[in-house]
């Protein structure tokens, strides 16, 4: 009962790139920057496993940025001419890469991190990839001409990777689609479909992270426009209730998202995020038990998981690290308070 992860990034140590940054420079080429990603990787497997977390993930050590680490291993994207483009619906700005060309993956994108991961711990390993929706609202579109059609393609190759990901011995493959809570009509009328397509023919469990954003200056600015109820959720929660996706995950401690909403994933398990990525206040116990003991009223115990509310990238790695051990102390006395 209430299972504990993470939903996706962890700091990277300032050996291994710059600190406190969204899109950190690496410190090291070559052999020795691929030595360090391992390090990183099994550093944060093991503080996982020691704060107690129940579900461990690679902390995407191994990928600059969580769509670009993708990405990078795709043909038909140009990376030598970046263009600065607005995203997420002109909320900041990014220098991203050009789609030039048909899609075709070079190869495979993470074996190195999944296999490293599956290796070094017994416990649930999940891994994550970005959402075919997210990909195409973080890359200049020069050849489809069609989000819908370019959306379709990026599936295919997310399919390709999840499968084998799966043969690696992956037992969660989350896809996160930050885009879902700002083109939510789009979002409910292809960009569920889109995600069916990269899941297709997976027999692990599947999940998608619908977030409202790191805990980053243009984030924070945005959430303040949404008033006091954020909504969002609204739109596109019932397709994916009646989608094959079977774990979703969603902001909920420090925001304004009406918890009733939740009620909308019926029959789905739902990693409710009761850590707030936003702020280097660290939670008390008591404060994840309480945001638990909330979704409860709106998500049976057996279907509810404990997580953070997003990536913890861009975060010191010292608040990080007691995140996660209030992340399942929290959860641990929500047992206690809510056990049968």
């Amino acid at each position: 009962m209430f299972d504990t992860a993470i939903a996706g990034s962890l700091p990277k140590p300032a050996w291994l790139a710059e600190t406190e940054k969204l899109w950190p420079q690496w410190k090291a080429q070559g052999p020795e920057l691929q030595q360090a990603k391992a390090d990183a990787t099994l550093l944060w497997i093991k503080a996982q496993e020691d704060a107690g977390l129940d579900v461990i993930g690679d902390g995407e050590q191994a990928r600059q940025h969580f769509v670009h680490g993708f990405v990078e291993q795709v043909e038909g994207i140009d990376f030598e001419h970046k263009v600065t483009m607005g995203i997420r619906n002109n909320r900041y700005d990014a220098q991203v890469p050009q789609v030039v060309a048909p899609l075709r993956l070079k190869g495979r994108v993470h074996a190195f991190e999944a296999q490293l991961a599956r290796k070094h711990t017994k416990k649930k390993l999940k891994f994550t990839l970005p959402g075919p929706m997210t990909i195409v609202d973080t890359v200049a579109d020069r050849y489809y001409g069609d989000k819908v059609k370019m959306a379709m393609a990026f599936a295919e190759l997310l399919n390709q990777e999840a499968l084998a990901l799966q043969a690696d011995g992956v037992d969660i493959i989350q896809f996160d689609e930050p885009a879902f809570n700002v083109y939510m009509q789009d979002a409910a009328d292809w960009g569920v479909a889109a995600l069916e397509v990269a899941a297709r023919g997976l027999t692990c469990t599947t999940a998608v992270h619908i977030c409202y954003g790191y805990g980053i200056k243009a984030n924070v600015d945005w959430k303040q426009t949404l008033g006091e109820e954020w909504r969002q959720y609204e739109q596109v929660f019932p397709a994916l209730a009646k989608s094959s996706i079977d774990q979703v995950s969603l902001e909920c401690f420090h925001s304004h998202v009406p918890p009733e909403l939740m009620q909308l994933l019926e029959g789905k398990d739902v990693m409710v995020g009761v850590i707030d990525v936003a702020s280097d206040v660290i939670e008390t116990p008591e404060q994840v038990a309480d945001t638990i003991g909330l979704a409860l009223k709106y998500v049976p115990r057996q279907h509810l998981i404990a997580c953070t509310n997003c990536g913890l990238a861009p975060m010191s790695r010292e608040v990080a690290m007691a995140k996660l051990e209030a992340l399942a102390q929290g959860a641990a006395l929500a047992r206690q308070r809510y056990g049968a």
